[in-house]
């Protein structure tokens, strides 16, 4: 049976410091960051469009995009951004925390992401709240040829361990 990280830095098997009295256990550290990165295809799309029921034709219909600006289908904006979710449940994972979305503020869809590109989501801890126990993370998504496609702060409330 191994032993459950003591403090909310990475797992790892050297020896972490003990958290200072302004970082508790259960919340992330400022700076600590995850990474998640995965080539959006046509199952993806055709999957999204059926759960959440957006089949507007610049997701669905190939020749309806050739006349437009983009000339392609681009993903659903919602499922550029669901991609953040895999990357907080990663830091999550990496650093023992056990923790809630409280949603995403100042969310921004920069450039189209198209079928077969590949989406590198960043997530960074910006800023910790002891008090309300909650933990602000950028999100910055990327395509495989640099362009910054979305960007968000993601609000996590981390639930202090039981007693």
């Amino acid at each position: 049976m191994s032993e459950q990280p003591t403090s909310a830095q990475p797992i790892s098997s050297d020896s972490e410091p003990a958290p200072t009295a302004q970082e508790p256990s259960w919340l992330p550290t400022v700076g600590a960051q995850a990474e998640f990165a995965k080539t959006v295809g046509e199952t993806d799309v055709t999957l999204f469009a059926g759960l959440t029921g957006d089949f507007a034709p610049h997701h669905i219909n190939a020749e309806y995009m050739r006349s437009r600006p983009e000339g392609q289908r681009v993903a659903h904006g919602a499922l550029t951004l669901s991609l953040a979710s895999t990357a907080a449940s990663k830091l999550c994972a990496d650093y023992g925390l056990t923790a809630l979305s409280y949603g995403y503020d100042r969310v921004r869809f920069l450039a189209p992401v198209f079928l077969g590109q590949t989406v590198t989501t960043r997530y960074e801890v910006e800023s910790v709240d002891i008090e309300k126990q909650t933990a602000y993370c950028q999100v910055r998504a990327t395509t495989e040829d640099g362009r910054l496609c979305m960007v968000a702060v993601h609000v996590l409330y981390c639930y202090r361990p039981e007693a």
